[in-house]
């Protein structure tokens, strides 16, 4: 039983791990609403789900690795805050990192 228990639950995710991570769904989130906003005739059904697996998929852990770390952090009220503060501080640099655009081919005319 002792064994069963251990094997089944997930090591919690590292702060600095879990904050990419959140800032990526955050990125999803954005998108997705983005893109549905403009044009409502595109299906939306599981779309979003969609984009988080594909995050999870990313980052190379599962739906209840990431939930289960995060109410992990919900249930530590002094990790949580220092796990919020983290992202918005993430998210503040990541949205003032210069865009660096892919060298494209000359056009021909």
């Amino acid at each position: 039983l002792v064994c069963f228990s251990s094997c089944t639950q997930f090591k919690t995710i590292p702060i600095n791990n879990m904050k990419v991570i959140m800032w990526d769904m955050a990125c999803a989130d954005e998108w997705y609403v983005e893109k549905y906003s403009k044009d409502s005739t595109l299906k939306k059904n599981k779309e979003n789900i969609r984009l988080y697996e594909q995050v999870f998929a990313t980052h190379k852990i599962s739906k209840e690795q990431f939930y289960s770390s995060y109410k992990y952090y919900q249930e530590h009220a002094d990790l949580y805050k220092i796990l919020i503060d983290s992202v918005q501080f993430y998210a503040s640099r990541e949205r003032n990192k210069p865009i660096k655009f892919a060298p494209t081919s000359p056009v021909a005319y």
